[in-house]
């Protein structure tokens, strides 16, 4: 078995801001949290899972062309693509078929300025 996915870093600036524009789009509540001089939220997570963390310190610069993480929406990204309008954040790319096997896929800008991708299987 090769490398997987432990922790995912996305980085924020305004940890207010942030931590609201996850909580409102996917629907969750994020535990908000420190580490010495760095600022944290932390997606809800399940065992044997990827850890996703909003992170604001003084090495995390949010950036719209860097690596590229893709956050699963449920059954269709619709709605949460809505909600990222709704929020504040900016369609890159919108709805689009991949294949009928591999499902759909949308990019958008968050509140920081992160690029995000969103998959769907419809």
């Amino acid at each position: 078995m090769g490398p997987r996915v432990s922790i995912v870093e996305i980085p924020m600036t305004d940890v207010s801001r942030a931590i609201r524009f996850y909580e409102s789009v996917f629907q969750i509540k994020l535990e908000r949290m420190t580490m010495g001089d760095t600022e944290l939220g932390v997606f809800p997570s399940k065992e044997n899972t990827a850890s996703i963390v909003l992170t604001k310190g003084k090495d995390y610069k949010p950036k719209s062309n860097g690596v590229l993480v893709y956050l699963n929406a449920s059954e269709d990204l619709q709605p949460t693509l809505d909600l990222v309008v709704a929020k504040g954040g900016t369609i890159l790319l919108p709805k689009t078929e991949i294949s009928p096997e591999m499902g759909y896929f949308a990019l958008f800008l968050d509140t920081e300025g992160n690029r995000i991708g969103l998959h769907s299987n419809r």
